[in-house]
């Protein structure tokens, strides 16, 4: 389009001058213009030359050869952020990666120091040898926490001072009554002096008790609270040894107890009230002392739950003279509740559910034998809100949750 524009200029400007002659319009114009000769129709030649084409948009800025960074603007989208590196020429510049020094030294740089492997058990015979060799273990280091978080601790999650009786108990040296004894024969000592009197309140954690030479372990173990269904012919005690104790049914629980606790000594067990060798059904088994009294005490009025299966048949007037209770140690026992269950076509004998508060001693078979019946077995069913689980074979235990322990009126 531009060349066509200057030809029509040439050939308006030649109109004009009465130059029209195609002749000179003729290409190619093989000799340029040179000054002004006369205007003849054999010597006019002119010299036709065209404007520089559009200049092209610049290429993306890119980077040289050498790395050096051509400009901060944007490639493809993306910005680059330069390394400002003085050259060999002294001069600034700037640079899309790190300079090759300091990949070296990045690289060559150590960022860990390593550590030092401690024989730990050189270190604990060193710590002894420099007590002593009295067998005295070196003492703690102080916790790393400050003042407030410790008063914070021990105002909320520690435990008062207790008994010396009872701490051993629950440390499961002996029973509370053994433990009494022990003392009482100064075999215990509490912070390098011999202690005489069970009432004396000591704090595991620090004070040092020493019962027959052996260090009482600064940590207790945990509260266990298990449901038994114990088995006709087993003790609940374990003194006697004509008899097997229900306490030999934990022996497997004991053995894993390292494994399931590890770093917690070992609970010693007992069981909350008893049954007597013929009877079956529940029974809770603790390490939990104040527990254990608060539901084996009279004052709870806890009741509980006995089915007793007859030998022979059972008439109304059975029923009446249970409930009206009977002398035992001095004292009436009247039962709660005294109810004949259904008969069942897989059960030939006939059964009574009995329901007690007093729990003393043989107390359902002397209330069903001043009735004038004879009982063929007693199963305790249940105690307080905790009934026994009726796929809980004989001999085996489950561990009671905090809903459980609350049905029985004990709050942790």
């Amino acid at each position: 389009m531009a060349a066509l524009s200057s030809l029509h200029h040439i050939s308006t400007t030649l109109s004009l001058l009465g130059l029209t002659k195609p002749s000179l319009l003729a290409p190619p114009f093989r000799r340029p213009f040179r000054g002004l000769p006369p205007i003849t129709s054999s010597s006019l030649e002119f010299n036709i030359t065209f404007a520089p084409p559009s200049p092209k948009p610049k290429p993306p800025p890119n980077l040289k050869s050498d790395g050096v960074l051509d400009s901060d603007s944007p490639q493809n989208g993306q910005f680059f952020i330069p390394w400002i590196v003085r050259g060999e020429d002294g001069n600034l510049k700037l640079q899309a990666h790190p300079p090759d020094h300091f990949l070296k030294a990045l690289a060559e740089a150590k960022t860990q120091k390593p550590k030092k492997k401690v024989d730990k058990a050189a270190k604990k015979k060193k710590d002894i040898s420099a007590v002593g060799n009295a067998g005295i273990e070196p003492p703690a280091p102080p916790p790393k926490l400050s003042k407030a978080a410790r008063r914070f601790y021990n105002e909320h999650f520690r435990e008062p001072p207790q008994r010396l009786s009872k701490v051993l108990a629950a440390a499961g040296v002996a029973s509370r009554r053994g433990s009494e004894e022990l003392i009482f024969n100064g075999k215990v000592t509490v912070n390098g002096t011999v202690c005489n009197a069970p009432q004396t309140r000591v704090d595991p954690g620090k004070d040092i008790i020493y019962v027959n030479g052996n260090r009482l372990p600064k940590k207790l173990p945990p509260k266990v609270y298990l449901a038994l269904n114990k088995p006709k012919g087993y003790i609940c005690s374990s003194g006697e040894k004509e008899f097997r104790s229900i306490l030999d049914l934990f022996e497997d629980y004991l053995k894993a107890w390292d494994k399931i606790n590890p770093g917690s000594p070992k609970p010693r067990l007992f069981t909350v009230g008893r049954l007597d060798v013929a009877t079956t059904g529940l029974i809770i088994v603790t390490n939990d002392g104040d527990f254990a009294q608060k539901l084996s005490h009279p004052s709870s009025n806890l009741t509980k739950e006995y089915i007793a299966t007859i030998d022979g048949e059972v008439r109304k007037r059975h029923l009446i003279a249970i409930s009206e209770g009977t002398e035992i140690e001095g004292v009436l026992c009247v039962p709660d509740s005294v109810e004949l269950l259904p008969t069942q076509p897989d059960l030939s004998r006939p059964r009574i559910r009995i329901v007690v508060h007093e729990g003393r001693n043989h107390e359902v078979r002397e209330l069903v034998k001043n009735a004038g019946l004879e009982i063929h077995s007693l199963k305790r069913v249940r105690i307080g809100g905790f009934r026994l689980p009726a796929d809980l074979g004989l001999g085996k235990h489950i561990e009671l949750k905090q809903s459980d322990l609350r049905t029985m009126g004990w709050k942790s």
